[in-house]
C-alpha cells in the first residue's frame, strides 16, 4: 500500500472513517495516530476498516451469541447473573443512571465475560470490590455448543487490536508508544453483549434501547449488524448524529478514564441506542469490547490541560474505584 494515501474518509462529517491498514510501517502509523487524535478531540468516535481482525471470527462470534439470545428462557436463566458470577441480564440495567438520569430500564439484554473471569478465585478476590464486575467468574451456556470458544477467541483478538490503538493513542497524544502498557498489563476488560428484542408493545416515556451515558473506561471496540442502526453520538450537547453500521467495521470511541488522561483534550462523548420506527419489529444484537486499564492504574491528568482549571475537574482515582462507582449507580436499585 502507498503509504502516502490519507488513512481517513470522512463519513457524515463527525464520525470519521480511519484506515488501518498502514499501521505497520513509522509512516503509515503516525499519519493513523494524526487522524485518531483529531477524532478523539472532536467527537471520541471514529470507525476502522482492514483492522485484520478476521471476518470469519466476527461472523462466528454473531451465530454464537445470537444463537443463545434465540433460546428459551429457561435455559437462558441457567446462566444467569447472580452474586459471584457473571453471565446473562434479563435487563440490561439502566445506563442513564450511570451519568446521574432517572429513565425507565433499558430495554435489552445482555450477556457479560471478562478476561479475569477464568482467574481463580482468590486472584478475582484481590481485584477491588463487590461493584468491580471483573471480580466476577464468567459462567458459560452449553448452548450453543461453541459459545465459551468462540468468546475466549474474540476477547483475545480484539484484545490485541484494543492494546494497539493504545499505541496509537499514545502517539498521537506525542508520548511513547509503549506509555499505557504498564496500565493495561493486567487489564479486566470484558465484552457485554446487547440483545434489542423486538418492541411488540410501546416503550415507556423516556424508555430506549439504550439510554444516555458515556463508556466508563479506556476504549471500546463496537461491533455492530450490517445495515441495522441505531446508535447515535450527542454533538455539541444538543444535537444526536447517527452512526453508520457499516459492513467489515468496527465503531471506536474512548471512555471516561482516556478524557481523564488527557485532561480533557480528548473527550468521551455521550451516546445512546435509539428505539426503531414504530412497527418494526427486528431484533437487533451489539458486541461491545470495554478496553480497561488495571483496576489498580492511577488515571492522573496529563498536561496540557484543555482548559486552566481541567485538574480540580479530573482528581486523581484508580481505574477500580472509578469503574466501580459507574456500575453501582448502573445497577442501582430504586431504595
Amino acid at each position: 500500500m502507498d503509504c502516502d494515501r490519507p488513512p481517513v474518509t470522512v463519513v457524515d462529517g463527525y464520525v470519521p472513517l480511519i484506515d488501518l491498514s498502514s499501521r505497520d510501517s513509522a509512516r503509515g502509523r503516525a499519519a493513523i495516530a494524526d487522524a485518531i487524535g483529531g477524532a478523539c478531540e472532536d467527537s471520541g468516535f471514529f470507525i476502522i476498516v482492514n483492522h485484520r481482525v478476521p471476518t470469519n471470527l466476527v461472523d462466528r462470534m454473531y451465530t454464537a451469541t445470537n444463537g443463545f439470545f434465540m433460546l428459551p428462557d429457561d435455559k437462558k436463566n441457567l446462566v444467569a447473573n447472580r452474586p459471584g458470577v457473571s453471565g446473562f441480564r434479563r435487563m440490561g440495567g439502566t445506563t442513564a443512571r450511570s451519568i446521574g438520569r432517572e429513565s425507565p430500564p433499558d430495554l435489552c439484554e445482555a450477556f457479560s465475560a471478562h478476561t479475569t473471569g477464568e482467574l481463580g478465585d482468590e486472584e478475582r478476590r484481590r481485584l477491588g470490590d463487590q461493584w468491580a464486575t471483573w471480580t466476577l467468574a464468567n459462567i458459560w451456556p452449553e448452548e450453543p455448543a461453541d459459545f465459551k470458544p468462540v468468546w475466549q477467541e474474540y476477547m483475545a483478538v480484539i484484545g490485541e487490536l484494543s492494546a494497539d490503538l493504545m499505541r496509537l493513542f499514545a502517539l498521537a497524544l506525542g508520548l511513547a508508544e509503549d506509555f499505557f502498557e504498564d496500565k493495561f498489563d493486567h487489564h479486566g476488560s470484558s465484552v457485554t453483549v446487547n440483545y434489542y428484542p423486538p418492541q411488540l408493545e410501546p416503550p415507556l416515556p423516556g424508555q430506549l434501547r439504550r439510554g444516555p451515558h458515556t463508556d466508563f473506561g479506556g476504549l471500546t471496540v463496537l461491533y455492530q449488524e450490517d445495515e441495522r442502526g441505531g446508535l447515535q453520538v450527542l454533538q455539541g450537547g444538543t444535537r444526536w448524529r447517527d452512526v453508520p453500521a457499516i459492513p467489515g467495521t468496527f465503531v471506536v470511541n474512548i471512555g471516561d478514564l482516556m478524557a481523564m488522561w488527557t485532561g480533557g483534550r480528548w473527550v468521551s462523548t455521550m451516546h445512546r441506542v435509539v428505539n426503531p420506527a414504530r412497527g418494526d419489529t427486528s431484533s437487533r444484537l451489539t458486541i461491545p469490547f470495554f478496553y480497561m486499564p488495571n483496576h489498580d492504574a492511577p488515571i492522573e491528568p496529563m498536561r496540557p490541560f484543555r482548559e486552566t482549571r481541567a485538574i480540580d475537574r479530573y482528581d486523581t482515582v484508580t481505574a477500580g474505584q472509578w469503574m466501580s462507582r459507574k456500575i453501582q449507580k448502573l445497577f442501582a436499585t430504586d431504595a
